[in-house]
């Protein structure tokens, strides 16, 4: 993602459907800047841009994200153009390290960052990620495991997580999906 607050117009935008409700997608010439589901908190709702789903960053992200979907897909490799400060884009960078089917808290992306009481801050710029799925806000959890608030919506975060999880179950809630992150001191 560009280290820089962006206030870009985007060129172009489709829609997805998905097992989870629509996508709105949106990029701009440098990458996909926006994944919101519909009724999602922080929609930016219409969209005064174009709709082309041939534009070269949506077309491949609607590939990606369909065989995400499909299951046969489990990292993206997208260029990502998202508006954001320094710091959202700090802890959404952290969010692209959260392997497929694994899990971390508010307070270990925190430590990671060298702002070990910045727990608050985090959940705030990981509510604020633009970018649904694509990084993956969804495998964020509560210190002790539990399914904390989600932009789309928790019945969204615990599906997205069961359809993550290797043997196709859940574990929020369990001593295996604790931290992933490293602290770093």
């Amino acid at each position: 993602m560009n280290p820089h607050h962006l206030a870009h117009p985007f060129e172009a935008q489709c829609r997805l459907a998905t097992p989870l409700g629509a996508l709105t997608l949106a990029a701009t010439a440098q990458g996909l800047a926006g994944a919101w589901f519909d009724g999602q908190a922080h929609h930016p709702g219409a969209l005064a841009v174009p709709v082309d789903g041939q534009q070269r960053w949506l077309r491949a992200a609607t590939e990606q994200l369909s065989a995400y979907f499909a299951g046969s897909l489990r990292e993206f490799s997208l260029p990502l153009h998202a508006a954001g400060t320094p710091w959202q884009h700090a802890v959404w960078g952290e969010l692209q390290a959260i392997g497929c089917g694994a899990h971390t808290d508010y307070g270990a992306i925190a430590r990671a960052l060298g702002k070990p009481q910045a727990s608050r801050a985090v959940g705030a710029a990981v509510g604020r990620n633009p970018l649904s799925v694509v990084v993956p806000c969804h495998r964020v959890l509560g210190r002790d495991g539990a399914l904390t608030g989600y932009a789309g919506g928790l019945d969204r975060k615990r599906w997205l997580l069961r359809h993550e999880a290797p043997d196709g179950a859940s574990h929020a809630g369990t001593p295996a999906s604790r931290p992933v992150l490293a602290a770093t001191a």
